[in-house]
């Protein structure tokens, strides 16, 4: 059985494949069961949450996912989540690959976000915020870049010494100009795409600081507990999930608007499927704000792994 480790899993995945790869999976007959989401109690600190996320391509490849995303860790300067991947055949049942979960997750999560901006995003987008410096934060600014010609990255942080410090490695690797910033009302404004992936659980993205033709990437808040945005945002954009069926259980950024009477399930435009199968054109004006709501799926991590085996094992 391959093995893949967290840098092989990194270099098995290059964005502008994975992209491609998840967006293939959306318009596919992937089967994706409801994943299992448990609430998992530790002493002293807020609860941890343990998932189980299964999907399989029927005659392909079938696959599942342990993670547990463990808040507290941020205090333990830990990773918030930690997985494992493992990949069969979905014919003979063979387990054939273990894959690093934790690269498998970040990458998949901003090739997410990325798909989604291909048709979300204004095409003359260069200017790119980026709320929150952990681990998906130079991968969402990552996968930004290989499907949009970003000029000037922002890093938005609680820590602004954090900000900073991520702001001063991503500019030794990216072509692009990048800063950290502590003033995130003003930045809000000036970005063409905002990409926020937090555990956070008040609005940090205000829907009245953006200027038309704003594309909100919201990443984190994956629970209905939990919220990045504020009311006026969902009242003034073009509202995009990754799957109904999760954001409209799990994320507070829909949730809690609907609980609300803000909007109705009826104001989400359309999820990932429909934009990959041509169902839905995505952004429709240049001046439109557009915000996108991510959980995660479990045909996204197969697709993922699949590109994985597929690059490192040279079949």
């Amino acid at each position: 059985m391959l093995l893949l480790n967290e840098d092989q899993t990194r270099n098995a995945l290059p964005f502008p494949e994975l992209v491609d790869a998840l967006g293939d999976m959306f318009a596919s007959e992937c089967v994706m069961p409801t994943r299992h989401h448990h609430d998992m109690e530790i002493p002293g600190e807020a609860d941890a949450t343990l998932l189980l996320m299964p999907a399989w391509v029927p005659g392909g490849f079938a696959g599942v996912k342990v993670a547990s995303v463990v808040p507290g860790n941020s205090g333990r300067n830990l990773p918030a989540v930690s997985a494992q991947y493992l990949l069969s055949d979905a014919t003979t049942g063979q387990m054939i690959a273990l894959v690093d979960g934790g690269e498998l997750t970040a990458r998949r999560t901003a090739a997410a976000s990325a798909l989604a901006a291909r048709y979300l995003a204004r095409a003359d987008a260069r200017r790119l915020l980026v709320i929150g410096t952990g681990r998906l934060a130079p991968n969402l600014v990552a996968a930004h870049m290989a499907v949009r010609s970003i000029e000037e990255v922002v890093i938005w942080g609680r820590s602004a010494e954090k900000a900073d410090a991520l702001a001063m490695e991503l500019s030794a690797t990216i072509p692009a100009e990048v800063r950290g910033t502590a003033d995130l009302s003003e930045e809000l404004g000036n970005a063409d795409i905002i990409s926020a992936a937090t555990l956070s659980s008040e609005p940090l993205v205000l829907g009245n600081a953006l200027k038309p033709g704003t594309h909100v990437d919201l990443v984190g808040a994956f629970k209905p507990s939990m919220r990045e945005s504020d009311d006026n945002l969902v009242r003034r954009a073009e509202i995009f999930v990754d799957t109904r069926d999760g954001c409209l259980s799990e994320g507070g950024d829909i949730v809690q608007p609907i609980a609300a009477g803000v909007i109705s399930a009826d104001d989400v435009r359309a999820d990932l499927y429909d934009l990959c199968r041509d169902n839905h054109p995505g952004r429709r004006s240049k001046d439109e704000i557009t915000m996108f709501k991510s959980v995660g799926a479990a045909l996204e991590d197969l697709a993922g792994a699949i590109l994985a085996y597929r690059n490192h094992s040279g079949t």
